[in-house]
């Protein structure tokens, strides 16, 4: 029997090996669109909106893209299959770089949002590229294949912002709007691959067994995944969404903001080479924590000063710390559903990670307004550095609190976190200059 059982589980992780390749490439491509949008989409939007304040909504009309299509899906896939769902995702990639060019040339704030908020759905579907590795892999090997595929965002960091340093003055005088169309021949190759993925579509039995989602998630391990996810994912992307647009307005090159973009999204997924490892010998609990610990270092160095070296820096600790705190909470999501639970599960997981973000990212423009209007926010920099650090220390405790079962009742850290976010972003706005 035990025989029997070893060699299945030696038969599906060869299976998930050869998923994980595809996945990979295809995080890679996919990284693309993201990368391409958070490097042009501020300074874009800065052109094309009516007021500064509306600068960064291209932005966080992705990040709303990224919540409002995580619930599809996970449907979908749970009725149809991952590749499936796969395919309608790379679609919607296409779509985003047609429209986005269109948007440009026709010099259209609106259409382009809608065209970012495309690129959200492309890039909710790739959310679950992680989980799919996963899918019939063994114990042990599940924190390396989601380790492993998003390790393919390395080429994503060089191939996002290359292409647009490459093509973005191609077309004068639309900066960007050839960018565009090369992000929408890349999700085409990014549907090739993926539609060789093995993910056929779940048993008849799966589609109505497992238990109801709301007993899921009152689990105190899949709370403290949710929640950890929901803290690395704004902090990281409220400094990311404004970073470009912070560094024109400081002075600094376009190429200067690929640059630190291009390697910011390096650090997002390099450790990701060894997270999976590190994960199965230290336990995702400890490798959130620093993760969580290394984000409130990158915003303690944004802090300190406004030239180039410090917003690289920046960046690529902030990246860094990302990985750890997001892959290490994504193993923890896998310890908490069965085999037929997992699209579900998943999906509600993901939507409560990007609704935060996107929630979060809706004020960076609004800030970034306040400061170049009154002035009046030159003072709160000790104060936000205090705030991100104590929700740090307190979510590094979460997930012993979990073993605990006491963690059901620090919802209320949800709120703590946007705060804390939220005076980062100000701190963020307040170094530019008036």
């Amino acid at each position: 029997m035990l025989d029997t059982t070893a060699t299945q589980e030696i038969a599906d992780d060869a299976r998930a090996r050869a998923n994980v390749l595809r996945l990979a490439a295809a995080q890679a491509l996919t990284g693309a669109n993201s990368a391409v949008i958070f490097a042009t989409g501020s300074i874009v939007g800065a052109t094309l909106a009516p007021s500064i304040s509306l600068a960064t909504v291209p932005l966080s009309m992705y990040v709303l893209g990224l919540a409002a299509g995580t619930l599809p899906t996970g449907a979908i896939s749970r009725a149809y299959g991952r590749r499936v769902a796969f395919i309608i995702g790379t679609f919607c990639g296409v779509l985003t770089g047609v429209l986005g060019a269109f948007a440009i040339l026709h010099a259209s704030f609106w259409l382009f949002c809608g065209a970012t908020f495309l690129g959200g759905l492309y890039g909710a579907v790739s959310q679950s590229y992680r989980f799919a590795a996963a899918d019939g892999a063994s114990a042990a090997f599940r924190p390396k294949a989601v380790s492993w595929v998003m390790a393919g965002g390395v080429f994503a960091g060089v191939l996002g912002p290359q292409l647009v340093q490459w093509t973005m003055d191609i077309w004068p005088p639309y900066l960007f709007a050839f960018s565009f169309v090369m992000q929408a021949a890349v999700a085409l190759v990014a549907m090739a691959v993926l539609s060789g993925v093995d993910a056929p579509k779940p048993a008849a039995a799966d589609l109505h067994g497992g238990r109801p989602l709301f007993e899921i998630a009152r689990q105190p391990r899949f709370i403290a995944a949710a929640l950890c996810g929901a803290i690395a994912y704004p902090m990281m992307n409220l400094v990311m969404t404004s970073a470009p647009l912070a560094m024109k307005m400081c002075g600094l090159s376009v190429s200067d903001s690929n640059f630190g973009i291009q390697w910011h999204i390096v650090a997002m997924y390099g450790p990701s080479f060894f997270t999976g490892s590190l994960i199965a010998r230290f336990g995702a609990p400890k490798i959130v924590a620093i993760g969580l610990s290394l984000e409130a270092v990158g915003a303690m160095i944004g802090l300190s000063g406004i030239t180039a070296l410090h917003f690289w820096a920046t960046l690529i600790v902030l990246g860094a710390g990302w990985n750890f705190a997001f892959v290490g909470a994504s193993a923890l999501v896998l310890e908490t559903h069965r085999p037929q639970e997992r699209n579900k599960v998943q999906a509600f997981n993901d939507f409560l990670v990007f609704g935060m973000m996107a929630v979060g990212s809706f004020s960076s423009g609004q800030l970034l307004e306040l400061r170049l209007v009154g002035g009046q926010h030159g003072g709160v920099s000790a104060g936000a550095a205090r705030a991100r650090g104590a929700v740090v220390r307190v979510l590094c405790q979460a997930p012993r609190a979990a073993a605990g079962g006491r963690l059901i009742s620090r919802s209320r850290y949800l709120a703590s976190l946007m705060t804390a976010a939220d005076s980062s972003a100000a701190v963020e706005a307040s170094h530019l200059p008036t």
